[in-house]
């Protein structure tokens, strides 16, 4: 996971298990109709194919040898995708045994008195009505019409703490194979057949549905361009070494150079060493790989192309609630009128707010033991009160209770019951609300009799960390803009506090479209979250749109990722995991092509020494004869791939930092490591492979 003390993000672990468990299924990948796919290394098997019947024609064990390694070559390079895509095949058969296995309590009405009648769960169809009791497994994806559950999503998400699931608002939408806990719910089928959540996620854990993304597909179409003009250069050195041994007819023919010229295995041999074999082997592993990281993450990614444009965004969108706040207002303060003490407002707030069961009414009740001592008490306990419960209508709770009548709520609807019971409230109320509503916070008046006694201050509380991660996502070149439905004064404060870079109050679904089309007309990639019907449109005009797992159906078909924990901060750790995936292929092309310094050195003198003793110069890796130097170069290239494994799984390890920085560290270390680490590996293969017969 991400640390926002370091800006890291790390990977998943090689199991070294699963390069054996792998093999089978890296042996059928050897099939042209499977490898095609892959110019590259279709070219070595190729090659691998022509030095087999070479081998067979002229035996050898130089000749064998090379076969040998051509091959596990081809194989090392499949084995790559393979322990990719089988990280996913265990989770993927538990999702699918779970579908297999639900069967739904079909129902002929949206009523819980209607008649009904039990249907295997695939069998469902859009506009079906399910029931869904304590104990029974939820059959597929949907919106909850009537009732209200908890929820154990964990063979979904992996979390254990269970949800809350009801009907109407954002919290509506529940996932096929997740199983309810408490009470019961009716729930309204809202997937396609072979369309739900749980088939995308086996879709994307086994790769069945992994599109290749813009960038890939250049990276694919440089790698074939190489391979044609190291294909076109290899074939040339034919005619000048036909050329070579009739000017030096005293050479004697050796395995690499006779009066035919070079040898066939020779030549694949320098055709395969040239080519971008190393990032042609890892480049479907490194994608999958990034996929992958994002499942171990509990994000689920639509393709692959999303994943991509999450590591090129330039601006991310954010919602105020439950992403930059903890996503409920507390209460922070009692402020009273003169002539009121503060014991007595906290003590008509506690009471006015015992009826009122949201979040902010909580807060204040709890608020008022903390800070002034008071004993929390229940409603049932005052057995005479007559409760006055908190509405959107009346926009205030309250109590009539021995002759007292208390109530609390929003300043107008509070001040207007003042007035209808021959109160007059004084200016200086005035001036606490407006003192609170600037400070960004939301203020409450408390009344009672007819009086006011003063207000409260409800705050949205940032959690904590939110600025460090937002300084660096502005270190990576990320703009950061708040959405908010809150006033500007409150947005301005919230925005001030969290440190973001700019913020869009007052926000209705029409002016999100229009910021993030904005965005993108001065060609920059915008991400954002949402989890209500009312983001959809916005999500689906995102380059990268996350929608919450706990939000509505209308959101999670809008957006390309569903984050399967609805936590909307992890819209940063998306990016950043994104950026690993650019980089991790950035840094591997960089280490792949500058492979080829070390081969050149190694290759090229061994053809040519016999004939221009000159050209022993460059053998500054002094390997021990012609055929020694091939086979090493050639060793090297195959093992170099499986060593690379388990980086091109993991990702190469991401610090926010500008581009020029990124740059720099990739042509130092995987540039000058590529250029380094050949010679130093094919000087050992040298040494270990010249006692062998033939070779030394």
């Amino acid at each position: 996971m991400s640390s926002p003390a370091t800006g890291r993000v790390g990977g998943g672990l090689l199991d070294p298990g699963q390069l054996v468990r792998s093999l089978p299924d890296a042996l059928k990948k050897l099939n042209p109709a499977t490898l095609w796919r892959n110019p590259v290394m279709l070219i070595v098997e190729v090659g691998a194919v022509f030095t087999t019947v070479l081998a067979v024609l002229d035996p050898s064990f130089f000749a064998w040898a090379i076969v040998v390694w051509l091959w596990l070559t081809v194989v090392f390079a499949n084995l790559a995708e393979a322990v990719a895509e089988g990280r996913g095949k265990a989770q993927a058969a538990t999702l699918r045994a779970a579908k297999r296995d639900t069967t739904a309590r079909r129902l002929k009405s949206p009523t819980a008195t209607a008649e009904e009648d039990v249907v295997p769960a695939p069998e469902l169809r859009p506009g079906d009505y399910v029931i869904v009791e304590a104990g029974e497994v939820i059959p597929g994806d949907g919106d909850v019409v009537e009732g209200i559950a908890s929820v154990d999503e964990s063979a979904i998400t992996g979390e254990s703490a269970p949800v809350i699931r009801e009907s109407g608002g954002d919290r509506s939408a529940v996932t096929g194979g997740t199983k309810v806990l408490s009470d019961r719910i009716i729930v309204r089928i809202t997937q396609k057949p072979g369309e739900s959540f749980i088939d995308r996620m086996i879709a994307l854990v086994e790769g069945a549905n992994r599109q290749k993304t813009p960038n890939e597909i250049a990276l694919n179409i440089l790698l074939a361009a190489l391979t044609i003009i190291f294909l076109i250069a290899t074939v040339t050195m034919q005619p000048l070494a036909i050329y070579s041994k009739l000017v030096n007819p005293g050479v004697p023919d050796s395995p690499a150079l006779n009066a035919d010229g070079v040898t066939g295995v020779v030549l694949v041999s320098l055709l395969v060493c040239l080519i971008p074999t190393t990032i042609g082997a890892l480049l479907s592993a490194i994608g999958i790989a990034g996929m992958d990281r994002l499942v171990q993450r509990n994000v689920l990614a639509m393709s692959g192309r999303a994943v991509e444009a999450a590591g090129d965004v330039s601006t991310l969108l954010l919602d105020k609630t439950g992403t930059i706040t903890l996503g409920n207002r507390e209460a922070a303060a009692f402020v009273p009128v003169d002539g009121v003490a503060e014991q007595q407002l906290a003590e008509a707030a506690q009471l006015a707010s015992l009826a009122d069961a949201t979040p902010e009414g909580r807060s204040i009740v709890v608020y008022a033991k903390q800070a002034y001592g008071l004993r929390e008490r229940q409603p049932g306990e005052l057995a005479h009160a007559e409760w006055v419960p908190f509405t959107a209508q009346t926009r205030m709770s309250g109590v009539n209770l021995d002759g007292r009548q208390v109530r609390k709520g929003a300043a107008t609807a509070v001040m207007k019951w003042v007035r209808d019971a021959g109160g007059h409230p004084t200016d200086e109320v005035g001036h606490l609300v407006d003192g609170i509503s600037a400070s960004g916070g939301t203020p409450l008046v408390v009344a009672e009799q007819g009086r006011v006694l003063g207000v409260i201050h409800l705050k949205d509380v940032v959690k904590a960390g939110m600025r460090e991660r937002f300084d660096e996502m502005r270190r990576m070149g990320i703009r950061t803009v708040m959405i908010t439905g809150d006033n500007p004064l409150t947005a301005k404060a919230i925005a001030d506090e969290a440190g973001v870079d700019d913020f869009l109050a007052e926000a209705t679904p029409e002016d999100k479209l229009a910021l993030i089309r904005k965005e993108q007309e001065g060609g920059r990639l915008v991400a954002m979250t949402g989890d209500g019907t009312n983001d959809a449109p916005a999500l689906a005009q995102s380059d990268v749109g996350v929608a919450m797992n706990t939000g509505t159906s209308a959101a999670k078909e809008a957006g390309n990722m569903v984050d399967l924990d609805s936590n909307p901060t992890k819209l940063i750790e998306i990016v950043e995991i994104g950026k690993q995936l650019l980089i991790t292929r950035g840094a591997l092309t960089t280490f792949s092509i500058a492979n080829d310094i070390a081969k050149y050195f190694a290759i090229i003198p061994a053809m040519f020494a016999a004939v221009y003793p000159g050209l022993d110069a460059l053998n500054v890796m002094r390997l021990t004869s012609p055929q020694s130097a091939i086979l090493s170069a050639v060793i090297f290239n195959a093992v170099v791939i499986v060593a690379l494994i388990p980086l091109a799984l993991r990702g190469v390890r991401y610090r926010p930092s500008s581009a020029s920085k990124l740059l720099s560290r990739n042509l130092y270390l995987y540039g000058l490591g590529g250029i380094i680490v050949p010679f130093i590996g094919i000087k050992l293969i040298d040494l270990l492979v010249q006692f062998l017969p033939g070779i030394g």
